[in-house]
């Protein structure tokens, strides 16, 4: 059963210089042919499920005018959607105002995440973004007063060496007194712009160093450290993402987006083009058993709770231990079993790909 649903939007006003996600200059031409084609993949895909999750990325949703959101939205209200479905759209605070807002609430939107990424000048100029912090909290307690209160913002770090700069960004987001933070480390990738302009990564001591702030910081201040990027007040854990990390089914619909259906990854094309002309997907991938409890213990130990032995097995009919020789691993200290889940705790999130890289080696008949 498939229960949540995930839309790309890639247009943009402005590209960002660490962005490798699937987007597209913002260019009037081709929204409503875009759209068009989204309808009609959503209309040759999807088969009526009840979704309890909906999240619309990008690129930048918020960056579409009045008219093509309403369009937007006369596509989504197609989708059968639970009383309470979690309904996520992306935006950012230089597209954004009260008229958006408004269309939002009443196309039942409840929940935004923003992104924000740094309040430092120097920051933004090096990721090429723009931000005016009075806004900001303006547009924030606009959404309080018409009751969208679930709200996640985005910050990234990494940028430079200096953990002062970080502590003022932290600061300026706790006094915004938001349900979600989510802070990614900056990672260089291939074809962006800090890649192509040999951009240098932060020393990774420091980088540790700025990860650790963060989560203490953010635990002092009552958020819930619950995956090892993300943090809620409590209740307000993104009820999509976990999908993701729980390894569950989900559409994905929309240029270069995903979908996770019954053992197949399903990965739509790219290029504009073929998409415009209904040529929506680039490559399915079929999974072993054996890929999808991988991607299960990859996934399950982002979290703070980790791999649920218990579920597993009802899933696999294996107990994880009959698959995979961890026990050095527990007594080193480097797993934990609490309340028949295995889990990473908090202070070695840091060095969890290391972990699970040990986990997967340690498979037995493998």
């Amino acid at each position: 059963m498939i229960k949540n649903c995930y839309i790309h939007i890639p247009f943009c006003n402005e590209i960002c210089s660490y962005c490798d996600f699937c987007k597209r200059y913002y260019n009037k031409k081709y929204i409503n042919k875009y759209l068009d084609s989204l309808e009609k993949e959503i209309d040759s895909t999807y088969k009526n499920e009840l979704l309890e999750t909906i999240y619309i990325g990008g690129g930048t949703p918020s960056s579409l005018d009045i008219d093509e959101l309403n369009r937007l939205f006369f596509i989504l209200n197609k989708l059968n959607k639970t009383n309470n479905c979690s309904i996520t759209i992306e935006a950012n605070f230089d597209s954004i105002d009260y008229k958006k807002l408004d269309l939002f609430k009443s196309n039942n939107i409840n929940r935004i995440s923003f992104g924000l990424e740094s309040i430092n000048k120097s920051n933004l100029e090096l990721m090429n973004r723009t931000l005016d912090k009075s806004k900001v909290k303006d547009i924030i307690n606009y959404c309080n007063k018409i009751g969208i209160n679930d709200i996640n913002v985005d910050l990234i770090y990494g940028l430079n060496n200096n953990i002062d700069i970080l502590k003022e960004d932290i600061d300026y987001i706790l006094n915004l007194d938001i349900t979600h933070i989510s802070t990614y480390s900056l990672i260089l990738e291939e074809h962006t712009m800090l890649f192509i302009n040999k951009f240098k990564s932060i020393d990774e001591d420091i980088d540790s160093d700025m990860y650790n702030y963060i989560c203490k910081r953010l635990k002092d201040n009552n958020y819930n450290h619950y995956e090892i990027s993300n943090f809620s007040k409590e209740g307000y854990e993104s009820l999509h993402n976990l999908c993701y990390w729980n390894n569950d089914n989900y559409y994905g619909f929309g240029l270069g987006a995903s979908s996770y259906i019954d053992n197949k990854r399903i990965t739509n094309t790219k290029s504009i083009q073929e998409y415009l002309n209904n040529n929506y997907i680039e490559k399915i991938e079929e999974l072993s058993n054996k890929d999808t409890i991988e991607y299960e213990i990859i996934l399950n130990l982002r979290k703070k709770d980790g791999i649920d032995l218990d579920l597993f097995y009802n899933k696999y009919n294996k107990h994880l231990d009959e698959l995979y020789d961890y026990k050095e691993l527990l007594k080193e200290g480097l797993l934990k079993i609490n309340n028949n889940h295995l889990l990473i705790e908090e202070n070695k999130w840091y060095i969890s790909n290391s972990i699970i890289v040990s986990i997967l080696e340690g498979e037995i008949n493998g």
